[in-house]
């Protein structure tokens, strides 16, 4: 699909609270890493759902486990043991070598329940003002505790006041983070995403990662690593601080856990397994019979179909296509990321290209207005990546060539 103009009729909407600058198209179905529109079009996937469809859309796996398990049981609560929390729960702690795991439904809630964590952490210890420190241009979420420790004075603008007890420090900066650890006794806790994924796809090093776990250890805090948009295979390892061989005590996920149905969840460590005992925190919906059976889904044809080792193989693929398509371009700050999430900064804002690529007939999104943000299905194949490259790339090259007065 190639449109001749952005023209498209958008759908109305006066019911709808008017929170989200949409693009004027309404999906209507999916196969594979490809989307249909309501009028017929075609794209190629490059946002996944913003890194949530790790399997596409329509997989047949996915879709008979569904069907299967609508037709026994949706929600129960949490009165009762529903054993595929269980099953999951196991899975997950296997493969990241903690202890046990707290479901929920979205990166938010995760992210929310690990503050509580830090907290009550802190108070179990005699610490009554517990801190955590957390890093510029850090995203953790939009509810009023999350929203505190996230780093981006745009979103948390006009819901003042912040919920205090964080202490921010540059992002791979040794240096200041132990001056933060200095200047502030009450710390129970350091939250970070391993890769800030709406900060601009920015990588926490590895070194750093390592100096955070030793620092974590000789000071007894809580290292809390974000992997809601980084996490479930995307970097090519089953969560990205892998890379740098470490282990967190705790460790939020959501997004592509469920392959598109919503869940979220916490998973801890032995120092902060029994952090919460009944009654310290809850939910409704969290854990639901149809959110575990996607989960448990998901994993097991993450594994029968190589998908972590693709992930890697595809990513750097369509990293390195990028990188020769734009070698030498002017405007070009970096292409960076590793496995299926890649960020290609320009050195201008770069709204635009949302509705560029959308005529193009391909699907990203732009974050820190400056950066180009692909995280597609991981079921990506190469060829796909191929068709990504020689669609996005035209697109920045004709965008740079022009004046920057003219970007928005």
């Amino acid at each position: 699909m190639n449109a001749s103009d952005s023209s498209f009729a958008a759908p109305t909407e006066p019911h709808v609270m008017q929170t989200y600058g949409r693009l004027p198209i309404a999906l209507s179905h999916g196969e594979g890493a490809w989307v249909w529109d309501t009028a017929g079009r075609r794209y190629l996937d490059g946002l996944g759902g913003i890194a949530v469809n790790t399997l596409g859309h329509n997989h047949p796996r996915l879709v008979a486990a569904l069907r299967d398990q609508v037709g026994k049981l949706i929600h129960t609560s949490n009165y009762y043991h529903v054993p595929l929390q269980e099953q999951l729960a196991a899975k997950l702690c296997a493969l990241s070598g903690l202890t046990n795991v707290f479901f929920c439904n979205s990166g938010l809630e995760a992210n929310e329940a690990a503050l509580k964590i830090a907290r009550k952490f802190g108070h179990d210890r005699g610490n009554h003002d517990p801190k955590v420190i957390v890093f510029e241009k850090a995203f953790h979420g939009r509810s009023i505790a999350t929203l505190s420790a996230t780093g981006n004075p745009k979103v948390q603008a006009g819901f003042g006041p912040l919920v205090p007890g964080f202490v921010r420090v540059p992002l791979n900066d040794v240096e200041a983070l132990r001056k933060a650890l200095a200047d502030n006794p009450g710390v129970t806790a350091i939250f970070l995403e391993t890769i800030q994924g709406e900060g601009g796809i920015n990588p926490a090093r590895v070194d750093f990662l390592k100096d955070l776990r030793k620092l974590c250890d000789e000071h007894d805090l809580l290292l809390m690593l974000d992997e809601v948009q980084c996490g479930i295979g995307r970097t090519g390892k089953w969560f990205a601080h892998q890379w740098a061989g470490i282990v967190p005590d705790v460790m939020p996920l959501a997004k592509g856990l469920g392959s598109g149905v919503p869940i979220g969840a916490v998973v801890c460590g032995d120092r902060a397994a029994k952090v919460f005992g009944p009654g310290n925190h809850g939910t409704t919906f969290g854990g639901n019979p149809l959110a575990m059976r996607a989960g448990v889904e998901t994993l097991a044809v993450m594994e029968d179909d190589g998908l972590l080792a693709s992930a890697a193989t595809v990513g750097a693929e369509l990293k390195a296509a990028i990188e020769h398509g734009l070698a030498g371009v002017a405007g070009l700050v970096e292409v960076r990321g590793q496995g299926l999430m890649l960020g290609i900064e320009l050195d201008r804002p770069c709204g635009v290209l949302l509705t560029r690529a959308m005529d193009a007939g391909l699907l990203l999104s732009v974050t820190a207005d400056k950066v180009i943000r692909l995280v597609p299905p991981l079921i990506l194949t190469s060829a796909e990546a191929a068709e990504i490259a020689a669609r996005l790339v035209p697109l920045v090259k004709a965008f740079l060539a022009e004046s920057p007065a003219a970007a928005p």
